[in-house]
């Protein structure tokens, strides 16, 4: 489907947040499937496991162990999904990637130490393109690279510093429907955009807390519109840029009890006690959110990693037609009467 000639922003209203500790403890990135299922990857010390879970606030079971054997995880970072469902994970600490079926079965695994092509050291950020060959943020190497699924290496670009095409410490990456790839420069404070084959289109963003402006950004996604979210994870945020990387809007969390939360405190009367004493407003904000995915109907999801849960917002925009949209103007005024 060809992007929006134009686009009526309606709004982005605050929809729901799903899970809660105990189930998404420290969810750090989530894969979307298929029939309203998600796989939460979550991570924290002693614990590395995929937690499948519903829309609709349900608990699909998890797997993962903790280990360095094939089949293990140690210290992963982002997890995708295939056509058919099959989960690939990166790990950081063992410097592979892992390949299982949804159901937690494992499958195959590529990847070994080192800086030389086709080498890993700290991999990161995965994304699919087209064909469904992957894209690596190999992070230590200040680099991409992109294999097939079984591991075969079928390009790369990247060095270490902060000129166009250069890195320092890059995380998170996404491929557009289009095929272009973005990658979060993290320690550049920045977001970077190439061709397929690693040609070098535009970067936008800079170190800050001011709008447009980044404190260590750990991930970015692009929906079927082109416009771009990067989760600003130092400034407990997630950005909103149109297609050519202009400021929109931001989200700094709404959140309300999930569902299942709010069932687990009917039969916890302490929690309720001590929620009652609480001041909620700072409840409802992010806390070092760590990735973001948008669906085709919308929906944008956040891994409030700090606060264990999932955010989600919902797009309201409506695709105008060439005779409904000005051209572009020197300055802009919004007036509301």
């Amino acid at each position: 489907m060809p992007r929006p000639y134009g686009l009526l922003r309606a709004g982005f209203p605050y929809l729901k947040s799903l899970g809660m500790r105990r189930l998404t403890n420290f969810p750090i990135d989530i894969a979307l499937g298929s029939e309203g299922w998600m796989y939460v990857l979550c991570r924290q010390d002693g614990t590395a496991l995929v937690r499948k879970y519903s829309f609709e606030d349900e608990d699909g079971g998890n797997f993962g162990d903790v280990g360095d054997d094939e089949g293990k995880l140690q210290w992963p970072v982002s997890i995708i999904a295939d056509s058919e469902e099959n989960l690939f994970i990166s790990d950081e600490a063992l410097n592979r990637i892992s390949c299982f079926s949804s159901d937690g079965e494992f499958i195959s695994s590529f990847g070994e130490y080192g800086a030389e092509k086709g080498q890993l050291d700290r991999p990161a950020g995965l994304a699919f393109d087209a064909e469904e060959n992957i894209y690596v943020v190999d992070s230590k190497n200040h680099r991409l690279q992109k294999f097939t699924k079984n591991g075969k290496l079928i390009l790369g670009w990247g060095t270490h510093g902060d000129g166009e095409g250069q890195f320092d410490l890059p995380w998170g990456i996404t491929v557009d429907e289009l095929g272009d790839v973005y990658v979060a420069d993290w320690r550049n404070d920045r977001v970077q955009k190439f061709t397929s084959e690693g040609d070098f289109v535009l970067e936008f963003g800079r170190s800050g807390a001011g709008n447009g402006e980044f404190n260590r950004p750990t991930d970015v996604t692009v929906d079927l519109d082109g416009d771009i979210y990067v989760c600003d994870r130092g400034n407990n945020r997630v950005q909103l840029f149109n297609a050519e990387a202009g400021y929109v809007d931001k989200f700094v969390g709404d959140a309300t009890l999930s569902q299942v939360a709010r069932e687990y405190m009917m039969t916890n009367a302490s929690p309720n006690r001590i929620r009652d004493m609480a001041i909620l407003e700072p409840q409802k904000l992010l806390r070092q959110p760590r990735s973001i995915a948008v669906d085709s109907e919308g929906h944008l999801f956040i891994t409030d990693t700090g606060s264990y849960r999932i955010q989600v917002y919902q797009k309201e925009a409506i695709h105008l037609e060439p005779h409904q949209f000005a051209p572009p103007m020197r300055s802009v005024t919004l007036h509301q009467e």
